[in-house]
């Protein structure tokens, strides 16, 4: 029998995040580094230097790497999750912010800000497949369940832009309201959900249709209207909620799926970004852009249970179940 406190001895001589946990990921886009955070002590355990100004990041289909979008070193770096190692790049186009990856693990879709474009990466070749004309300003990327349709919103064009992934073509153009930032697939495709930051809503698109069947406008109490500015959007595998950052107007707002009804605004930190669901899906982590911040919600109390200060202005986030 393993004594237990020779056993507890022996875990002490590894740091927390070389142990099996749920490990939360951070860009800081002012300091050009990651936060790394234990979701079970809900600490940071760790922060490394990446790329100048990284924004986006994904995580790879085989969960063993990270995508950086570092955008003023117009490049996508590949940050290994076992060494905590930079260990390559990505051609990614100028300016790369958000991007998606497709279901094959193997294409990824970067918006190039500055230059009006859609680069496609190959990633195992770390090629540029196509790089596709949009409109002025893409910022947010998503791409279908079943990798047949790309989405790219251009904030200043104002428009949802419907990209064939076999063809790598604009198909259609749907308008939207102003400053679309972000954009998800439902898990069965049927629905694309889109925000916009100075319209103040979210739209949801009927994906056959490709036009909009509902919109949801939100008025957290005693907050002026021009402080609501949704960005980051998430939506959980069972259908159930809707999570929407609200930006300066320092709240997350939680919709019914199924209703569209919003059913509760839940105050976190500043300028609040982007959001990260935990593996299970019981955690919301949100990145909160001004005071430095991400606050982490408990779901099914449906409260904020831990903020944790992390480096300036934190932007991107995802959340990985390591072992």
């Amino acid at each position: 029998m393993i004594n237990k406190g020779c056993w507890l001895g022996f875990i002490s001589l590894f740091p927390p995040y070389l142990l099996a946990a749920d490990m939360a990921y951070v860009s800081n886009e002012k300091d050009d580094s990651l936060s790394v955070i234990d979701m079970n002590t809900m600490a940071v355990v760790n922060t490394i230097e990446v790329g100048e100004r990284p924004r986006g990041i994904l995580l790879s289909k085989d969960k063993q790497q990270l995508y950086i979008c570092a955008s003023e070193s117009d490049t996508i770096q590949i940050f290994d999750l076992k060494t905590h190692q930079v260990i390559g790049e990505l051609p990614s186009g100028e300016d790369p912010e958000q991007f998606s990856l497709h279901p094959n693990g193997k294409w990824l879709y970067a918006a190039n800000e500055d230059d009006a474009l859609l680069t496609v990466i190959d990633v195992p070749n770390r090629s540029v497949i196509s790089q596709i004309d949009v409109g002025i300003e893409p910022e947010g990327v998503a791409v279908s369940p079943d990798g047949k349709t790309v989405i790219v919103t251009s904030e200043t064009s104002n428009m949802v832009h419907w990209i064939d992934s076999k063809t790598n073509k604009v198909v259609h153009n749907t308008v939207i309201d102003a400053r679309p930032r972000y954009a998800q697939f439902n898990r069965s495709g049927e629905l694309l959900w889109v925000s916009s930051e100075i319209g103040g809503t979210v739209s949801i698109l009927d994906t056959n249709t490709r036009e909009i069947i509902h919109k949801i406008s939100f008025a957290p109490q005693g907050i002026h209207q021009d402080k609501v500015q949704p960005v980051g959007v998430k939506l959980t595998d069972d259908g159930r909620y809707a999570f929407v950052a609200l930006g300066p107007a320092n709240h997350i707002a939680v919709v019914d799926q199924q209703t569209y009804q919003v059913i509760n605004y839940l105050l976190v930190g500043r300028r609040v970004w982007q959001l990260a669901l935990n593996p299970q899906q019981n955690k919301l982590l949100t990145t909160n852009g001004v005071s430095g911040d991400v606050s982490i919600i408990d779901i099914d109390a449906m409260k904020v249970i831990k903020s944790i200060r992390v480096g300036r202005y934190p932007w991107g986030a995802v959340i990985t179940d390591e072992q």
